[in-house]
């Protein structure tokens, strides 16, 4: 594959997903508004906690999708198409196996809902009803839906984004009527497993027009599965490292509904809706980089690959200062005037949510970096992250409720994510000493504290105002001002700002030319 192409494929994935991005994200806050008016906050609460209970199910699944998709980047590099078919029918095999699992582990599961929902309005009929729906939901993923993995593989990930995120907005707006005008619970549950079922045909078709020597075997996979034992290598591997943010963010809700209520985590959710469509916005950008950090890596040039790092990073803290301050200012007010004022959580949860917002945006570059150099064997860390998290929430949740849970995040992601990962990256990786990169951190995070300490100055005598136009305006400034004054303060400080300002100057001169 030529290198225009695979830039080709890397912009048509960004203009695809951005796209869909603006649409889903103005749907997602409309129609969250529309079911919590019309269906309650507890019946949002509950498909959010049942949906969460079925995604330990999928831990199963961990690993294999990405462990596939890496096998196959060679075979797609050499047009190898007997190995590709071969690959994917280990795949189909696998995932056959792992649907298998899921559902009887599902069934078992089933037994125990009258325990973990013994105080709920709703009946037991439809809370059996919505389960089993999003069960079957999931298993035609690992039945139907397992050759999307060579769509990903190929760079043509915007042929499954432009088809799942369209039929996610068909459904959405069909849900919203149906809620809108007669408020049934049952019918709403009906339409989600429908579109499932409609993605899942609709996708394959595809597929099959896309690659229409694909001739996968699943009853082959078992034979061939032992000529690539590969895949169960780097399957255990990703497993492991995958497990610690897979644990906590499904154990969260149902944390605050065993410590707190099904309102809540409807009122969690409506805070973390927003902050997770901020690290997808920057992640899809900014995780685009990897293989052209694992390239870097190859070369073998210690010095440029750590004047990239500190490039990337000086990125990743000027985006997140910028998202975690504006959330801080704009989120109390926008949650006002979208739900109104009895959905706003306390400040001090407010502060939890960005502080690991912060955590989950910074340990990019660095993951990046440990996967580029192929450090995998601290396996014990992500099983760390999830021991202290179940941990520190269980005896916080039990004593300060929501605000104990989410401290568990906190928690776990400053000892491991924060302080281990630096660590193993530079003693394995650069093979330097750490404490310049502590030293440098430091110098970075004070710039983006003292930007919000001066643009928090600035914009305290504007009126946020009582409307959305008001808002907007007052988001605008608040936005624009950070993002210009911690931009020259970092440009001002650091060398990592410096050199990619320079590099980007420096392409958009080399383009004019």
């Amino acid at each position: 594959m030529s290198q225009e192409s695979r830039v080709r494929k890397s912009l048509l994935n960004a203009r695809v997903n951005l796209i869909f991005y603006f649409l889903t994200l103005a749907l997602s806050f409309f129609s969250r508004k529309i079911f919590l008016d019309t269906l309650g906050a507890d019946f949002v609460g509950l498909t959010g906690t049942l949906q969460n209970l079925l995604g330990f199910l999928n831990l199963a699944e961990l690993g294999i999708g990405s462990a596939i998709g890496y096998v196959l980047y060679k075979p797609l590099f050499d047009h190898d198409e007997t190995k590709i078919n071969e690959i994917i029918s280990v795949f189909g095999y696998l995932y056959r196996w792992i649907g298998k699992i899921i559902l009887i582990a599902g069934c078992i599961l089933a037994c125990f809902l009258p325990l973990i929902f013994p105080n709920t309005e709703f009946d037991l009929g439809l809370i059996f009803f919505a389960y089993f729906s999003f069960l079957a939901s999931s298993l035609i993923g690992y039945f139907a839906n397992y050759k999307q993995t060579l769509l990903g593989a190929d760079q043509k990930n915007y042929v499954v984004t432009a088809y799942f995120q369209t039929a996610t907005i068909i459904k959405t707006i069909i849900q919203m009527a149906l809620a809108y005008y007669t408020g049934n619970y049952y019918l709403w549950v009906i339409v989600e497993l429908s579109f499932g079922i409609i993605y899942s045909f609709i996708l394959n078709w595809k597929i099959n027009q896309v690659y229409p020597w694909l001739r996968s075997e699943v009853s082959q996979g078992r034979i061939l599965f032992k000529k690539y034992p590969e895949v169960m290598k780097y399957t255990k591997q990703l497993f492991v490292h995958k497990i610690g943010g897979f644990v906590q963010n499904q154990t969260i809700p149902f944390l605050i509904y065993a410590f707190v209520s099904l309102k809540i985590v409807a009122f969690y959710g409506n805070y973390t809706i927003i902050t997770d469509k901020l690290s997808i916005l920057l992640n899809s950008f900014l995780d685009s980089t990897s293989a052209g950090v694992g390239n870097l890596i190859a070369e073998g040039q210690k010095v440029k690959v750590q004047k990239v790092f500190w490039e990337l990073l000086s990125i990743r803290f000027l985006m997140a200062g910028l998202f975690c301050f504006c959330v801080y200012k704009l989120l109390p007010s926008f949650v006002s005037l979208w739900l109104g004022n009895e959905y706003l959580l306390p400040s001090i949860v407010l502060v939890l949510v960005l502080i690991n917002l912060f955590f989950s945006i910074m340990r990019g570059t660095v993951d990046q970096f440990l996967f580029g150099y192929g450090l995998f064997y601290d396996v014990w860390a992500p099983i760390a992250e999830s021991v202290i998290f179940i941990i520190v929430a269980l005896i916080g949740g039990s004593l300060w409720g929501l605000q104990g849970v989410l401290l568990g995040g906190v928690v776990s992601k400053l000892l491991i994510v924060f302080i281990w990962k630096a660590y193993f990256l530079y003693a394995k990786g650069f093979k330097v000493s750490v404490w310049n990169y502590w030293k440098i951190w430091l110098i970075y995070f004070l710039v983006i504290i003292f930007s919000a300490g001066i643009v928090d100055f600035i914009v305290d005598y504007i009126d946020e105002g009582a409307s959305w136009i008001n808002w907007l305006s007052y988001a605008t400034i608040v936005t624009v001002t950070y993002f210009v004054v911690c931009y020259i303060l970092l440009l001002t400080c650091t060398q990592g700002m410096k050199d990619f300002t320079k590099r980007f100057c420096w392409k958009r001169v080399k383009n004019r030319i």
